[in-house]
C-alpha cells in the first residue's frame, strides 16, 4: 500500500514512535508511508481531503467534526484510525472532569467510519470494539527501537540515580505525588532523581538533576541512570496510556518501579524486571532494595530489555502493522 498518515505534526511523540519509526521496515515489506500534518483550518483540511481521493489513509488520534470526517471518508479508499490515548476523554487533571460527551460522539463516529482501527493497548481496543466488529480492531502497542538505547551499566560506588522522562504536560502527574517523592528521599538516603523534561520542580528532601530533554540526548541520559520510575493516576484516562516511559527504561536496561495501573501492570513483571508498588512503604522498599543491590539492577534491567525486544520493539510493532495491512488487502480482494 501507498499509505498517507494524517498526524498532528511529524515531530509529535505519537507520530515519531507509532509511525515514523516503522517506515524503513514497512518499506522493506513493500509499503510506503508519507506523513502529512493535518491543517488546523477547515479550508486547508478540505483541500487536503480532496487531494487524497482514492488513497489509503491513516488518521492518527484526531477526532474530526462530522462533516470533515464525511468528506475524508468519501475521498479515500481505505481509512485506518490509529490512537494511543483515551482521546474520547479529557485528561486526569481537567477541571471539568474526564468525561466529555462531544469527544465520545466523535470517537464513535470515527470508529464506525474506518475500515480498521489500530489501538495502542487492550483497554483502548475494548472501547473501539464496542462500536465496531472485533475483526476491524487490532492492538498495536507503542514501540521503541532498542538499538537507539545504550545498555545501562549499574554503578557501584556512586549514589543511586532515579530517572523520570516526560513532557511538561505529564510533569503535573509527578508533581501530584510530591509527598511520595519526599518519602523516598527520606527513606533511601543518597538517592537522587533525574528529570528529563522541558520543565522542572524540586520536592523537599529529594535532590533533583535537571536534564533538559532533547531527542538526540534522551536515550543516553536515561541509560546513565540506575532505576526508572513511573506513576500515573488510577483512572480511565491513565488506562488509555501506552507506557512509553516504561518502555524507554526497559530499552535502556533499567529496572522499573511503577504503580500497577493500566499497561504498567503488564509491562513491569513484579520481581522480574522491576517492582510494582502502590503504597509509599512499598515504593521505598522497592527502591531501597534496588539501590543496595547493583547485581539485582543489572539482572532486572537485562530482563526488561529482553521483554521489550520480544513484545514492544519496532520489529514487533511492524509485524502487527503488516498483519493488519495484509488483512485489509485480503478483504479488498474478496470484495472485488
Amino acid at each position: 500500500m501507498q499509505l498517507t498518515a494524517l498526524v498532528d505534526s511529524v515531530d509529535h511523540v505519537c507520530c515519531r514512535y507509532r509511525l515514523a519509526a516503522l517506515r524503513p521496515a514497512l518499506k522493506r515489506a513493500g509499503h510506503t508511508l508519507e506523513l502529512r500534518p493535518l491543517p488546523s483550518g477547515w479550508w486547508g483540511r478540505v483541500q487536503l481531503f480532496r487531494s487524497l481521493r482514492g488513497a489509503d489513509v491513516i488518521l492518527q488520534r484526531r477526532l474530526l467534526p462530522s462533516w470533515q470526517l464525511f468528506l475524508l471518508r468519501r475521498s479515500v479508499r481505505t481509512l485506518i484510525f490509529d490512537f494511543d490515548d483515551a482521546v474520547f476523554l479529557r485528561d486526569s487533571y481537567a477541571p471539568k472532569g474526564i468525561h466529555h460527551a462531544g469527544r465520545l460522539r466523535r470517537f464513535a463516529a470515527t470508529i464506525r467510519a474506518c475500515d480498521a482501527v489500530a489501538a495502542g493497548n487492550g483497554f483502548l481496543a475494548e472501547q473501539a470494539v464496542r462500536l465496531a466488529t472485533q475483526a476491524r480492531v487490532e492492538v498495536i502497542p507503542t514501540c521503541v527501537d532498542p538499538a537507539r538505547y545504550p545498555l545501562a551499566e549499574p554503578k557501584r560506588n556512586e549514589g543511586v540515580e532515579l530517572v523520570w522522562v516526560g513532557s511538561s504536560s505529564t510533569l503535573q502527574g509527578l508533581r501530584a505525588v510530591a509527598p511520595l517523592l519526599e518519602e523516598i528521599g527520606r527513606g533511601v538516603p543518597g538517592v537522587r532523581l533525574k528529570l528529563i523534561c522541558d520543565r522542572f520542580f524540586e520536592p523537599r528532601g529529594l535532590p533533583i538533576i535537571a536534564c533538559p530533554w532533547s531527542e538526540t540526548g534522551e536515550a543516553a541520559n536515561i541509560a546513565a541512570a540506575d532505576i526508572g520510575i513511573a506513576h500515573v493516576p488510577d483512572d480511565l484516562w491513565s488506562r488509555g496510556k501506552c507506557g512509553l516511559k516504561v518502555l524507554q527504561y526497559m530499552a535502556a536496561g533499567l529496572p522499573v518501579v511503577a504503580n500497577p495501573v493500566g499497561v504498567q501492570a503488564e509491562m513491569v513483571r513484579h520481581g522480574e524486571n522491576g517492582f510494582l508498588a502502590e503504597t509509599p512503604a512499598q515504593w521505598v522498599e522497592a527502591i531501597a532494595r534496588l539501590a543496595h543491590n547493583p547485581e539485582l539492577r543489572r539482572r532486572m534491567g537485562r530482563m526488561g530489555r529482553a521483554l521489550l525486544e520480544a513484545r514492544w520493539s519496532v520489529a514487533a510493532g511492524t509485524e502487527c502493522w503488516l498483519d493488519l495491512l495484509d488483512e485489509l488487502e485480503r478483504r479488498r480482494k474478496r470484495a472485488a
